[in-house]
């Protein structure tokens, strides 16, 4: 164990090495202070030892300490925000709720019953799109959908005008909703959360 642990760390650092332009034949930075793996296994081999094998490593002056630096599409972001950014990017609902044009929209959960805007069919794989203030002819067939999506212009002519309700259309599925519902009562639906961004 105490071998391949050595060969494990000769390796490590000879890449590291390599990487940071140390090319040559040069000796590891342990075996140059006189110590090496095999002989801290040696003297007592417990998770304390291992700790302080990994603590020296991460406090050698000799890494470089910077943080990567984020990709940002705005210059006048700072770093603190940025890190904001990262954490909301890619965040889904849970549980997912479909409501009316009252319904607040955004991430929804349990304590915060919101209804998702970021809606994608996994039957047709096509975007959810949602109007506010209206609601679906009865006369809404598949085939208008299907040929229809995702053009407002020839979908109006199966929309009513209706104060307070959401139209919910894919390429496959269609409701009206006039207050917040979990998705999950609706079983035919086959929408889940396709991820909300900034």
């Amino acid at each position: 164990m105490a071998d391949d642990l050595d060969r494990l760390l000769d390796e490590v650092e000879r890449r590291l090495c390599h990487r940071r332009g140390g090319g040559g034949p040069e000796q590891p930075a342990a075996a140059k202070e006189g110590r090496s793996a095999k002989g801290l296994m040696s003297a007592g081999s417990s998770e304390e030892d291992l700790d302080d094998i990994i603590d020296e490593i991460c406090n050698d002056s000799s890494f470089t300490k910077t943080p990567p630096k984020l990709k940002s599409n705005s210059a006048s972001l700072t770093p603190e925000r940025n890190s904001v950014v990262v954490q909301a990017r890619g965040k889904r609902c849970c549980p997912v709720y479909l409501g009316g044009s009252l319904s607040p929209s955004g991430i929804g959960t349990n304590i915060s019953k919101r209804a998702c805007d970021q809606l994608r069919c996994t039957a047709c794989d096509f975007r959810v799109s949602l109007f506010n203030d209206y609601v679906w002819d009865q006369s809404c067939d598949y085939l208008f959908f299907r040929n229809n999506m995702p053009e407002l212009s020839k979908l109006r002519a199966k929309m009513i005008k209706k104060k307070g309700a959401r139209a919910y259309a894919c390429q496959c599925s269609w409701r009206s909703i006039d207050e917040l519902t979990d998705l999950q009562t609706e079983q035919q639906l086959r929408w889940v959360c396709g991820k909300h961004g900034e």
